[in-house]
This record gives C-alpha cells, structure tokens and sequence, in this order.
C-alpha cells in the first residue's frame, strides 16, 4: 500500500497548463501516481495508508524562494515559519555576493560582521565549517526547507585579495578562479555578486568574466545584485548581459526593479532589453518580489570609497568629523554609489531593525522622523546611529513604483524571489508574505497574473534555472515538494505594520513528501535538505 494519497484535488502541476482534477500517490518522497478525474471516471481509486481530502484545495509544486537570506536562520530556528508556512520548498541562498563560505578564520569574522544586519552576528551558530561543501553537509543535518548555495563572489574576493579597492594580482585572480570551481565541484549551483556592496563592488568587469566562465563550465549560473538600480540602472541591467554573453554563462538577474524617481513607468524599457538580448540567443532569467519598497543595511548607502577595508574602517571614517562630512556630501548631494547614483531622501529611508536593543526608539521610523524628534540634521541621525550600533541597522527603503512591480512580474523569465530578511523588529513583510502575496493579491484580486502563470513563475522556471530535473512539477517520478492551498483564501498576514504574521490558505506543505505543513500548522519534521548542483556530464 502506498504512503499517501491526495484526493480530488484541482491540480495546477506548474507547466502553465490548465488545470485538472485528480487524485495524487506519493511514497518514498516522491509523486508515484496521479490519476486524473478518478471520481468522474468511476475507475478504481489509488489506496494509501493515508488519504487527505483536498476538495477545494489547488495542489502544487513547492514554491521556490530564488533569492533568500536564510544562510543563518535555517540553522538556528529549526521552525522557519517564516518560509515553510508560505509554501516555499526550496530557498536558494548565498545571495548578494556575501555570505559563510568559502572562508577562513579572518574572512568568516569579516563577513559576519558585515552583514550582521541581515543574518544577525551570528553568536548563536556555531560555525563548524570553511568550505561550500562542509556548508551544504551542517545543512544536510535536517533544516526545515531545502536550500541550494551561490558561490558569493564578494567574500571570495576578501579572502583571496581583501576588502581593498584595487584590481587583483594574476595569482589572485587564479585564487578565485579555484575557489569558484571549488565551491561548484562541492555542490553550488552558481555564483552571486553585490555589486553595490563591498569587496564585490571592487571588481571590474574582466573579473568577473572570468569567474563567470568558471560557472558556466560547471553548468552552473551567475545571479548579480547589479552596480545600480538607479540612475544607471538600464546601463548596469545591460553590462551583467553583456559581461555573462562574453561568458557563456547563463544570467540570473537578483530582485531585477526599477526604483527610485529616475525610473518611474521605466520598466517597459527594461523589457526591451531584455527582449533583445533573448531574442539573441542570450540565457537570462530574473526575480522579483511583489512589493514596493526594499530592504537592506544603512551601511550600504555609503559610497564605496568610505567602504574599503572592511567594517573597522569604515567605523573609523564615520568617527573623524572631516571624513565624515565627505560621506555626507556624497550622499545627500553627489549621490552616492552605495544609493544607486540618486541623492539619498531621507524620508524614504525607514529603520526596520537594530542589534543593539537601547537603540529600538529608532525602529520603525524614518531616518527623518527619528531626526525631527532629536531636532538635528539627518546625517547626524544616521552617523550616530551606524556608530552606536557597529553598521547593523536594516532599512527599508521605500523608493519603488507599483507600475514597474506589475510589468516585470509578466515577463516570460521572470521567477519569484522574496530577499526577504528575517533579522529586526520590523523587518520587511516580503520574508512572511511573498508568495501568497503573489497568489491572493496579484493573481486572485488584480488578475496581473492567472493562477496557472503564477505558479508557473514561482515552481518550474526557478527549477529549470537551477538544472534540477526532478522538482517543479507535479509529474510522476519527481520529489514530493508539494503545496495545497485555498484559492478563494490564500493571502499575506505579513503587513508592514505587523511583519511577522503568518499567511492565510495553506493548510499544508510537503517537503520530499513529508509534512511540514499540517492544518496550518508547522510540525516538528525536518525534511529540508542541500539541494547540490550536479556539473553537466
């Protein structure tokens, strides 16, 4: 007898096809049957030690997260609600061009301290690993979701040249070279960049030319978090085509928007681009989450050159008076690389969280409104603040446009992605509410999307993206990564008021056939694993 049968649900298998009816077998993790309109048909019926009811309940593919910040969270809350309970699957971390490994002693103490603001310090995790591989085998110990790693080609850069703005020495370079096909041959389906975070901003081009050709020989794809999202927004979308052309490397564009004044009602062009560069023969997917506003660190606003170094230097810079007046002369009325080439706007610029607890009056107010209050200049709010709590203050950074949301959304490559970061009281409602966000708001009461579509954006193209050919589909054979959901129901609890609430109309979740899920509920089962890239035969 088998282990399970689904029956009579209203099956959207993640082809972009219609849907069906059917009755759904899974044993031993994975689909083993389905048979469609068994109760019409009057056929006889698959059997199982258990049988749910999903009458009324839309059975899919597990969703997959293409751009997550989970590298610590997966680790430390063996519950992750935050994603399990939205029916993602499958998160692909390393994202952003920093991240745990590869790493050594120096570049781990580094890295953490760098982006402490998106993952916490992580003083909780032990970090019993150096190496992508050794990374992927303390994930393989049982995590709720599975995941899959980028190679993060800003700490590869710290640990073969530092975190200093210059080019690399041939045998640095050849350093990187190795560490890349290191981390791809241990199971990394790609590699990420920051390219508006340092040490990864400090590579010019040819770098990563090069690293991508090591990616593309592993089957592997390059994911850039590009040079701007800006002003130079539609030059630096066209560079990351044209660098991974040069390549041969397939092209994964990270939360690929359009913010900011400058490009308002700009993402038909962005489009076209794309267009062309597909209609050439160009391999390019994208991702993108269904909000406005983004999310990152306060830090990340400073222009590069206040950067260098790495976070101690930094601290250093903000400290001395006169170097500091130079960072705040970048930022408000140069505009600073670290924001994208556009002056920064303070109002738009809102705390979502801090480390340390004596600052939280901060959280939730924009840098201006926590200016007014203290009756000083905003750059004094934010200088004091970066300083009192060491770079770690998340923001979200309310700067995009509800029409560029829409457009990039239909795209044929486009893919689903939350960049949700689960660090700070109020963190951006993207990490709780993404996808059902996607299926009760966009698909259900706007209708950008037909629930077909949707899925298919947020299962079989991410899965075709990251070469795994047994997942994102409900066929027989493939992992038991499933979803059903309430159609009439599903929808975000996360709001931005209150950013940590669980969505509404998934009643269960499957991981590798095993519940996660239950009733709206989260069980105890750990059924996630590391999700390795295979090197193409």
């Amino acid at each position: 007898m088998e282990e399970l049968v689904i029956r009579d649900a209203d099956v959207v298998d993640g082809s972009g096809g219609p849907s069906y009816r059917a009755d759904v077998v899974v044993d031993g993790g994975r689909i083993t049957g389905i048979v469609k309109e068994a109760a019409a048909a009057g056929c006889q019926r698959p059997k199982a030690s258990r049988e749910l009811d999903a009458e009324g309940l839309v059975l899919s593919p597990g969703f997959v997260d293409m751009h997550a910040h989970s590298d610590l969270a997966l680790l430390r809350d063996p519950d992750h609600s935050a994603k399990a309970a939205q029916g993602v699957t499958l998160e692909v971390i390393g994202q952003d061009g920093l991240s745990y490994a590869p790493v050594d002693d120096r570049t781990l103490d580094e890295v953490r301290r760098a982006i402490a603001g998106w993952n916490g310090p992580g003083d909780d995790i032990d970090f019993d690993w150096r190496s992508v591989g050794e990374y992927l085998d303390r994930l393989d110990r049982g995590i709720a979701v599975n995941a899959a790693y980028l190679i993060p080609q800003g700490t590869v850069r710290a640990l073969a040249v530092g975190w200093e703005d210059r080019e690399a020495t041939p045998e640095e370079l050849d350093r990187m070279r190795q560490l890349v096909a290191e981390g791809m041959e241990q199971g990394a389906v790609g590699m990420s960049s920051g390219l508006t975070y340092t040490p990864g901003m400090y590579a010019p081009d040819a770098e990563l030319t090069e690293l991508c050709r090591v990616v593309a020989s592993y089957g592997g794809y390059y994911c850039p978090h590009h040079r701007s999202y800006g002003a130079g927004a539609l030059e630096a979308y066209a560079e990351m085509i044209a660098l991974t052309r040069e390549a041969g490397c397939p092209l994964h564009l990270a939360h690929a928007t359009m913010n900011f004044g400058v490009n308002k009602g700009r993402a038909p062009e962005l489009l076209a681009l794309l267009d062309e560069a597909l209609a050439a023969g160009a391999d390019i997917s994208l991702d993108t989450y269904p909000y406005t506003p983004g999310c990152t660190t306060l830090a990340a606003m400073l222009p590069s050159w206040a950067s260098e170094g790495g976070p101690e230097q930094v601290l250093r810079r903000l400290a001395d008076p006169g170097t500091a007046e130079r960072i705040r002369h970048d930022l408000e009325v140069t505009g600073s690389d670290g924001c994208h080439g556009v002056p920064i706007e303070w109002d738009t610029i809102e705390i979502s969280g801090v480390n340390d607890p004596a600052l939280a009056d901060y959280v939730g107010r924009t840098i201006q409104e926590s200016a007014d209050v203290r009756r000083e200049a905003p750059w004094t709010t934010a200088r004091g603040l970066l300083l009192a709590d060491r770079l770690a203050p998340t923001i979200l950074q309310h700067v995009g446009h509800e029409e560029n949301v829409r457009a990039i959304m239909r795209h044929r490559v486009h893919t689903g992605g939350s960049d949700g970061i689960l660090q700070g009281a109020k963190p951006h409602p993207r990490a709780y509410g993404t996808f059902p966000h996607y299926l009760g708001h966009y698909v259900r009461e706007l209708g950008v999307l037909s629930l077909e579509e949707c899925i298919a954006h947020l299962t079989s193209r991410p899965a075709a993206r990251l070469r795994l050919p047994d997942r994102g589909l409900v066929r027989e054979g493939y992992v038991a990564d499933l979803v059903l959901f309430d159609p009439a129901t599903v929808a975000a609890g996360a709001t931005f008021a209150e950013p940590r609430r669980l969505p509404a109309g998934i009643p269960y979740v499957l991981v590798g056939g095993r519940f996660v899920i239950e009733d709206g509920r989260r069980t105890d089962v750990l059924a996630g694993r590391a999700v390795r890239g295979t090197p193409p035969a």
